[in-house]
């Protein structure tokens, strides 16, 4: 895909270089000489030099071809306007940064397709670490409504040697929660289970459930037996 990333700040930057690494075509736009320069030489993006949300400089780093543009900015008003030319110029995938949530409803209007809070992302990460310092990783979906969290299987735990359909029928398995992935140990693929899987000790799962759910789901998977 051809994707378009408006500002090489620390977050548009890093964005650009795991979609490089992806094997993604990147094109950064930043005011700032030195961010361009760097986008080029270390990332192996290509970069413009100029606003964002200038009609000109898109149209030169190429936005009616764009697949998808990310407007990464320094404030909402410079990422609403990005996202607003997107959509004028037919992108058909637009994604925003966004710092205050006043913002939500005007970019959604404006056409972006998903509109990430970094604070409240941020935020939410370092309660759950706190909270639950289990929990290896945990991502969040459609604005928080989701959770994904990858959990160790202790030794001595309640689901050690029972399969996966024996865990989404009990009673005491949050509903709506379901493992979508397996590893059976650290130097092994993580692969999509299926109702016969059993869990072994040491290994590892993924599991998606609802905010409200991760609690339960945690003292349920790593209670004693």
């Amino acid at each position: 895909m051809y994707v378009l990333i408006g500002g090489a700040g620390l977050v548009g930057l890093s964005l650009a270089q795991k979609l490089v690494e992806l094997g993604h075509t990147i094109s950064v736009i930043d005011i700032d000489p030195n961010a361009c320069r760097y986008a080029r030489e270390q990332v192996g993006a290509m970069a413009f030099e100029g606003s964002a949300v200038s009609t000109e400089v898109l149209l030169e780093a190429g936005i009616r071809k764009a697949d998808a543009l990310a407007a990464m900015l320094r404030s909402d008003a410079l990422n609403l306007a990005m996202v607003t030319l997107a959509k004028h110029y037919g992108v058909p995938h637009i994604l925003s940064r966004m710092r205050h949530p006043d913002f939500v409803e005007p970019l959604r209007l404006a056409g972006a397709n998903h509109i990430i809070s970094t604070v409240d992302l941020a935020v939410s990460t370092m309660v759950n670490a706190i909270e639950y310092p289990q929990v290896e990783s945990m991502m969040h979906f459609e604005q928080g409504q989701i959770e994904v969290l990858k959990l160790s299987i202790p030794n001595n735990c309640y689901v050690v040697g029972r399969s996966v359909a024996e865990i989404a029928q009990d009673s005491r398995f949050p509903t709506g929660s379901l493992i979508i992935g397996y590893q059976p140990h650290p130097h092994e693929d993580l692969t999509i289970p299926n109702g016969s899987t059993v869990l072994e000790p040491d290994s590892t799962v993924l599991i998606v459930t609802k905010p409200g759910s991760l609690h339960q789901v945690i003292d349920f998977i790593e209670g004693c037996k």
